[in-house]
This record gives C-alpha cells, structure tokens and sequence, in this order.
C-alpha cells in the first residue's frame, strides 16, 4: 500500500466516525418544548375578564418598555372547563419557605427578556392531548417609565424622566435583593402581590440623585386577565394570566422535532394611575405640599400564546 492510499483510507475513516458520531447525537437528543416571552404594545386591552378594556375617566395610563419577565408557572388546559392545576403543568418555578410561607424563590428564577427561551423540557415530559387554553402564573416584570418630578428647590419641573420598576405580582415572592437597574436594596422577606421597587434614572445633572424606592400597591388593585373567570376562577392574589391558544396546541407524544410557544403578553396602556391634573401625565412632586399622583394598577393586560 502506498503512503497516499494509506493517508486517503484513514480521512475516510475519519468522515466515516464523524458522520457516525452525529447521526449518534441527533438520534439521542429528545424533542422539546421551549417557552418565550413577547412584549405587545398593541395587542388588546383587556380587564379582569377578558373584555376589551378603555382607561376610567380621571385615570391615565402609559405603555411601559419592558426588559425582562419571570413566571411561577405554565399550565396547558385542554377546554375551558378544565379546573386551574388540572391541566398539564409543564413548569414550576423553585419555592422555598426561608420567609416563614411558601413562596417563590425569586433568586432560582427563570427570567426572559424577549425573544429569549427562558425554560425548555422534553416533549416527552408533556402528556398528549390537544389544548387550547395557556395559563401563567406571572411573578415579576422589569420595565421603565417616564414621569415628571414638578417644583423641585431650585430646579424648578424636570420634565420626561425614566425610572424601572421592578414588579412582584405573584402570590408570594421571597426576595433576598432587589435591583430594578444599577442600584439594590435589601429586603430578605417574603412579599405579596403588588410589591414594587422603583429606581429613577434623572437625566444629567440631576443623575447623581438617582435613588430606589419601595412600596405596596392596595390588595386586589392588579389587574389578572382571566376570560374562564365563569369556570375555572383563580384564587385572590394570585397572578395566573390564561389565555387561548390561537391554534391548539396538538401533542402526540411522537414529536421528533421541537416545539416553541410563545407567550404574547399586552402591555397596552398597562401602567396606570391616577391623573389628578388631567395632563395625561406620571407627575410627581417635590415641594412636600402638592400630593404626587398615585399608581393604581401594574398588571398584564392579556396573553394570547402561540406555538410552531
């Protein structure tokens, strides 16, 4: 045998172990089901029970810039009259009981931005059916808003400001730090719907003052759109968005190839709160005399999820 017949048989046999190796790995590697997020500024406005929803007179209301979500839960439903924890629950966010209840551990998360794939399982992890209707337990949301700081000492109205709030809507959310965008606080405790952190983003000069603030929206004040309010109702305090499917989604339980589903969530309008000087306006004031406006609702305004 020559040195060049040699040198040819071995690159075959080289082909022939890497084309081995991949049809290996392709036929190891099971199907899955991953999940996304979509932001929708202009998807449907829908209230508590899935009606398309106008803002109440002397309220007022802007769409926020999401960054990031984070879910306690997706379940799959196959009709509407299937009970809420009935359906396929295909993922369930770590909990712990270091705050004295059982809550969310906020720091095992998952958390998307969108377009990104924040959780994915084996389709063979899902149990066949058809199913039309999509529930998710949303926890926390991340976006920014702008607002006006009026009369400030010396400054006078520094008008168009962003701030990001860090938002738990979830039953419970045990949180050791929070950090809405560069700045942290502490708070190792559990918390309920409607706690917020908000760090301001003041525009140079006034940057330096940046600060975090932290609250408690009323109880029941976050809107959770449910259109199965009738016969599959959530738990009060809760944030289980449902949503149908615009196709149903058809699992088999012989997919070979994967499954993306996409969770459209509106956020139309979704920050809203009381306009007090009917400006259309987040105003806030810094002169200790004039009450600054109050936020009545951060919640999701409709899901509508979609696969391929």
């Amino acid at each position: 045998m020559t040195i060049r017949s040699f040198h040819l048989i071995a690159f075959m046999a080289l082909v022939a172990f890497a084309f081995s190796n991949c049809k290996k790995e392709a036929s190891t590697d099971p199907a899955s089901l991953a999940f996304k997020f979509k932001f929708d500024a202009t998807q449907v406005r829908l209230n508590n029970i899935g009606l398309p929803s106008t803002i109440p007179a002397g309220n007022a209301a802007q769409t926020p810039e999401f960054h990031e979500m984070s879910v306690h839960y997706i379940e799959l439903a196959p009709g509407a009259l299937t009970p809420l924890g009935n359906g396929a629950i295909v993922y369930h966010a770590t909990e712990t009981s270091k705050g004295g209840e059982t809550a969310v551990d906020f720091d095992q998360a998952a958390k998307g931005a969108e377009g990104e794939a924040f959780t994915k399982i084996s389709l063979k992890n899902v149990p066949p059916g058809t199913y039309e209707w999509l529930r998710a337990s949303v926890t926390y949301q991340n976006y920014d808003v702008t607002f006006n700081i009026n009369s400030v000492p010396g400054a006078g109205d520094l008008l168009n400001q962003k701030g990001t709030i860090a938002s738990f809507v979830g039953f419970n959310t045990y949180l050791t730090t929070v950090k809405p965008r560069e700045k942290s606080i502490a708070v190792n405790n559990d918390k309920k719907q409607g706690f917020w952190a908000f760090e301001t983003n003041l525009s140079t000069p006034y940057n330096a003052y940046s600060q975090v603030y932290s609250g408690d929206a009323p109880a029941g004040a976050t809107t959770v759109v449910n259109p199965l309010f009738a016969s599959s109702p959530i738990p009060a305090g809760s944030c289980v968005v449902t949503g149908k499917f615009a196709q149903p989604l058809v699992i088999t339980g012989n997919e070979t190839g994967d499954i993306t589903v996409t969770l459209s969530f509106s956020i139309n309008k979704s920050f809203e709160w009381k306009d007090t000087n009917g400006n259309g306006k987040l105003d806030f004031y810094a002169d200790g005399v004039t009450p600054s406006e109050q936020i009545v609702d951060m919640g999701l305004r409709g899901l509508t999820p979609s696969w391929k």
